[in-house]
């Protein structure tokens, strides 16, 4: 059995909070049934342990044994080939949801993150930078997500961590109402997050940021 440790920050502002990407690795941790604890470090005072597991000073990372993993494909690859309820067993069914997997990263947020960050900040008015950044998420990505998304309910023919990491890029778009011309995206992404172990992984993330509230204020 995988001794498996979850970091993340102790305490984020509110605005990221239920976006934090240790929640795709607790989706992941309760979709597989896997055993595991999380420990938080500061948000604001990241010291040099903090970066050897972490070398930008990010969250999260994941200690199983004696191993150390950072950023989240990874991490998700490593617990898929702990339990098969994250990856097929078949080599198609492996290969696809690899192949699914970057794309949700190297594709896709790519061009999401920049987007977000941009309406994040308010410098989403019509400038060519926003409409750059407008047009590579919507007419590069989402058009043509959209048709794959209507042909299955998941990407690699059953639920794997392709879809967690899918979707969890989708949701950011979702929260903008990026989604809002895509209802096949917008589809799977309420699909995906109407798994229990989304919802257990949501509130359990919310609830370790609001621990953290109530410890600062009896402080």
């Amino acid at each position: 059995m995988s001794d498996l440790t979850l970091t993340t920050f102790d305490w984020v502002p509110e605005t990221p909070r239920g976006f934090v990407r240790d929640l795709r690795v607790r989706w992941a941790l309760e979709e597989a049934g896997l055993p595991y604890r999380v420990t938080g470090v500061p948000f604001g005072d990241r010291d040099a342990e903090h970066f050897a597991h972490q070398p930008f000073g990010q969250v999260p990372w994941l200690t199983d044994g004696d191993l150390s993993i950072f950023e989240s494909g990874a991490i998700l690859l490593h617990l898929a080939e702990l339990s098969d309820a994250l990856m097929p067993t078949d080599p198609r069914g492996r290969s696809d949801t690899k192949e699914w997997l970057f794309a949700a990263l190297n594709s896709v947020e790519m061009a999401s993150l920049p987007w977000s960050l941009l309406i994040f900040s308010g410098n989403n008015d019509d400038t060519p930078g926003w409409t750059l950044f407008d047009n590579f998420l919507h007419k590069h990505r989402l058009k043509h997500l959209e048709p794959v998304l209507a042909g299955r309910e998941w990407l690699a023919g059953r639920f794997s961590v392709a879809d967690i990491l899918m979707v969890d890029v989708l949701r950011l778009v979702d929260r903008f109402d990026g989604l809002a011309d895509y209802p096949a995206c917008r589809t799977y992404v309420a699909r995906a997050t109407a798994r229990p172990a989304f919802v257990k992984a949501h509130a359990d993330q919310m609830a370790h940021f609001a621990r953290a509230d109530q410890i600062a204020a009896v402080n």
